[in-house]
């Protein structure tokens, strides 16, 4: 049973509907102020993450490949529609507003997509939950995601709530293929794919914080290389280095 699973997919739903709920509440100067703090949390959890790091080669091809991949299929583009397409309906759906600056929203949309579905953290817990029951780290995450999604819906508004959906589907995929993945991943592979999710985490944050729109949605199929490559980089290219 994932029960680790749903309770952080519910921790985003509830945490979203209540900060889009209270966000026009809170006062302008609160809210200027919270990107701020949070951009600043976002770029501590990458550089946890980062910190993990075992195969610096496999992550640096990671990335720029990856944003290659993702650049040629327009991917960033492609998240900002979706949130294009279900932002108003969903505004409408619960008889909000969503006037404003709505490049600006999306832009935040896109941060919290990519914080909360591709995250290392979530990913590895979703892994260890299918493989041994093992919930701790999803039930903790979720506190913190929890807050997470209320911070984002200040801006983002109930769209935020609804992130939970593809983070439920992203994570129950992994917690029934746990038991296929797990025995070919190695220690080195696992960390070397924490450090990309948590690069793109610490980029995530320079968004958040309005300093540097990096393009996080092009970046993620760099988390789906980063292990294959980590894995022909230490099989076969490291041997002939060392």
């Amino acid at each position: 049973m994932p029960i680790g699973i749903l309770v952080n997919s519910c921790a985003i739903l509830i945490g979203g509907l209540l900060g889009a709920a209270v966000g026009n509440k809170i006062p302008e100067h609160i809210r200027a102020s919270l990107p701020l703090a949070f951009g600043c949390c976002s770029m501590l959890m990458g550089i946890t993450n980062i910190l993990k790091m075992k195969t610096m080669p496999a992550v640096v091809l990671a990335i720029i490949i990856g944003t290659i991949i993702g650049e040629i299929f327009r991917l960033e583009l492609r998240f900002q529609q979706l949130g294009s397409y279900f932002g108003p309906r969903v505004a409408k759906l619960f008889h909000a507003d969503m006037s404003g600056d709505n490049e600006a929203v999306l832009t935040d949309f896109v941060s919290a997509l990519v914080l909360f579905c591709a995250s290392g953290t979530g990913i590895f817990g979703a892994l260890q939950s299918g493989l041994n029951g093992d919930h701790t780290l999803l039930i903790t995450k979720a506190i913190l995601d929890f807050f997470t999604a209320a911070v984002f819906a200040v801006t983002v508004g109930y769209l935020t709530a609804f992130i939970c959906l593809p983070q439920l589907a992203i994570m129950l995929l992994l917690f029934a293929s746990a038991k296929l993945l797990m025995p070919v991943i190695s220690d080195t592979m696992l960390m070397d794919f924490m450090c990309c999710g948590g690069v793109l985490v610490f980029a995530t944050g320079f968004r958040i914080a309005k300093i540097r729109n990096f393009p996080i949605g092009s970046m993620i199929p760099a988390m789906i290389l980063v292990m294959p490559i980590s894995a022909l980089w230490n099989s076969f290219i490291a041997p002939l280095v060392s």
